[in-house]
């Protein structure tokens, strides 16, 4: 389940009791838009959360600023140091991805790797990523691979 920190704002303690008891039924935490919003280190801390998500406008704008570039380093690294996976949003190119993973980012999100689409194409379109069998949406995943 994906929170942002705006949803944290409220009431944490309340946050935190909600999010132990959906854990305790096998529901992981990401907290996306990392960086964006107001939560402290001491929020972060308390949250049982499983992975931190760069923010994509960090990682657009990487690339052309030294602090943006420093920004994803240092979620990177407090990620990792936390215990969480980290994985940046909005990578839109190749460039992107090369940096993220030379500052030990592994997972990402974004453009680069696929359009939004509906479920059926994304089912039709992890089965040719994985060399399985065409399914029936065979021409779904087409149209996806050539878009």
């Amino acid at each position: 389940m994906e929170l942002t920190e705006s949803m944290l704002a409220e009431d944490l303690d309340d946050v935190v009791r909600k999010m132990a008891a959906l854990r305790a039924h096998g529901v992981r935490f990401s907290l996306a838009d990392f960086g964006t919003g107001f939560s402290s280190l001491n929020d972060l801390r308390q949250l049982p959360l499983d992975q931190l998500k760069i923010d994509q406008s960090f990682v657009r704008n990487m690339l052309r600023s030294n602090q943006d570039a420093s920004i994803a380093r240092t979620v990177v690294a407090l990620g990792q140091t936390l215990g969480l996976d980290v994985i940046a949003e909005g990578v839109e190119t190749g460039e992107h991805r090369r940096l993220l993973a030379d500052i030990g980012c592994t997972s990402y999100q974004g453009d680069y790797f696929a359009k939004p689409m509906p479920s059926e194409d994304f089912e039709a379109f992890a089965a040719m990523r994985n060399g399985s069998a065409p399914t029936a949406s065979e021409d779904a995943a087409a149209a996806v691979a050539h878009a």
